[in-house]
């Protein structure tokens, strides 16, 4: 297939999860990707691992709590490639499962770091790019977690909150440069971070997240990718400042789902 042939994409957290998932759906739909990571053993074999199948990818190392990381991953998409036509701001940290009033400001700079203005340092240093070529498509990830409340998680459901109102704002300022922006808002996923967080917090986690989702199971990280794909491709050239909701019916239903007797 080819929806993205001859596109260039950037993908922050493109090591694991749903990072790693949009990155190889978009290398095997023609996109030359260069993924972003802190991981530098993980995010090489993956490369590594498109590379032999015959598909265009690049790893370059990039912690999106540091400025000076996320410019030179872009700078060097756009030297490599020559343009830049995809910007996933995906990378993120869940911290949370305990009241506001519990969180350290150390915390809560870190979460904001990592979650939020990594976004705002994504579209800086990709948008004049985009705005000389003359079109391009950006993606954040947010989460059902900016639109239904979840005890425990205040500040991640803040920061994804932020994207999807900077998504809005940027649609509409950069539309009429031919810049499309749009963010996704997955349900549960299985992925690492989500993993991580079952074993901080026990397996009843898992459990009241599978009862969460009406589609009666929590997603899979190809399922967030092939979101993506859509929003980037010409297929969504009419589509920009939605917030995408791939969350199994999760944000339709009640937070708690009573046992059915």
């Amino acid at each position: 297939m080819d929806r993205l042939q001859g596109k260039v994409a950037v993908i922050t957290g493109g090591a694991d999860g749903i990072g790693n998932a949009i990155a190889n759906g978009m290398a095997h739909e023609g996109a030359h990707v260069f993924i972003g990571d802190i991981s530098d053993k993980k995010g090489e074999a993956f490369a590594r691992s498109l590379r032999d199948e015959g598909l265009k990818a690049d790893f370059v190392h990039c912690d999106v709590a540091e400025d000076g990381d996320i410019r030179n991953l872009i700078e060097t998409a756009i030297d490599k490639g020559g343009r830049l036509d995809i910007l996933v701001n995906n990378a993120a940290i869940a911290i949370g499962g305990f009241p506001i009033h519990d969180m350290t400001d150390e915390q809560w700079t870190r979460l904001m770091t990592v979650n939020l203005t990594s976004v705002f340092r994504g579209c800086k240093y990709a948008l004049p790019q985009m705005i000389e070529q003359g079109g391009g498509a950006i993606i954040n990830m947010a989460s059902a977690q900016g639109h239904v409340g979840l005890d425990g998680w205040t500040a991640y459901a803040g920061a994804k909150g932020a994207v999807m109102s900077m998504t809005r704002q940027m649609a509409v300022e950069f539309g009429p440069r031919n810049i499309r922006v749009n963010s996704i808002s997955p349900g549960t996923i299985n992925t690492p971070m989500n993993e991580k967080v079952i074993a901080d917090l026990g397996d009843h986690v898992a459990r009241a997240w599978v009862k969460m989702h009406p589609i009666g199971r929590i997603g899979e990280p190809r399922e967030i990718a092939e979101a993506a794909i859509y929003l980037a491709s010409d297929a969504a050239g009419f589509t920009t400042g939605i917030d995408l909701r791939v969350d199994g019916g999760l944000t339709a239903a009640p937070r708690y789902v009573p046992d059915l007797v």
